[in-house]
């Protein structure tokens, strides 16, 4: 087990992380934006894998939680290579990811980027492309003109802020205007009270995607953070059942 967040030439050890060798493909959980490794269905998810013996990745992109860096000058392209940067330096063999909101479309740019070495990707109310669909013509005008957009959250109690770079980045990386080359198996969970992320997305994943192994399921009261109880039952099965096939 493994906790670093002190400066090191490495780019994986710069970032704040838990990391837990064990058995299998080890489990890396991707947060949704403004989220850290310390949110309630990471802490879970990795509270099972220990109990079961199974390896699990936790850790902050650069800017968040406990990892160094100024948030509002991070990019999704950046946190890709977070993304890649645990992978190739701190996890040996395979790796399945779990990605929340912002972290569904950072497994996506991951599994695209390193195919020999993702086994699977869990979906949570993943939310590739959000920086097209998500903001409304007068937000990206403020974001472009004024260089950020500040806006207010229920569920926590910073604001929520977009900077341009972050924006222009996630414009850049867009992937649902054509196939996804993506060819392991693929689990797709989504709210359809998700007032965020439309659960529409996750089926519209399930098409592009080249995969022929892709199963979505829809929670018909679940909002968008999938935290409840059943929600995290739900998760951990899907990630039991996935990982007992490979």
């Amino acid at each position: 087990m493994t906790d670093f967040s002190a400066q090191s030439i490495s780019a994986a050890l710069r970032l704040a992380h838990h990391h837990r060798p064990d058995h299998g493909p080890t489990i890396v959980f991707l947060p949704g934006y403004m989220s850290d490794m310390a949110g309630t269905k990471a802490l879970a998810l990795d509270a099972w894998a220990e109990a079961e013996g199974r390896a699990m990745l936790r850790f902050d992109y650069s800017g968040c939680g406990e990892s160094p860096g100024d948030f509002e000058a991070q990019t999704l392209g950046g946190w890709r290579d977070d993304v890649l940067a645990m992978i190739d330096e701190m996890v040996r063999g395979p790796v399945v990811l779990v990605g929340s909101s912002m972290g569904g479309w950072l497994m996506l740019l991951a599994a695209l980027a390193r195919p020999d070495r993702v086994k699977a990707l869990i979906g949570i109310a993943a939310a590739p492309d959000f920086t097209d669909w998500g903001f409304t013509v007068e937000q990206k005008m403020a974001i472009l003109h004024e260089g950020r957009l500040i806006e207010e959250t229920p569920c926590g109690d910073q604001p929520y802020v977009t900077s341009r770079a972050f924006w222009e980045s996630g414009e850049a990386l867009r992937l649902m205007h054509s196939p996804l080359a993506i060819d392991c198996p693929i689990r797709l969970l989504h709210g359809q009270a998700d007032k965020d992320v439309p659960w529409t997305w996750s089926p519209e994943i399930a098409r592009l995607a080249r995969s022929a192994d892709v199963q979505v399921t829809l929670i018909k009261d679940g909002d968008h953070r999938l935290s409840r109880e059943s929600d995290i039952a739900l998760l951990i099965a899907t990630v039991k059942t996935l990982l007992e096939r490979l």
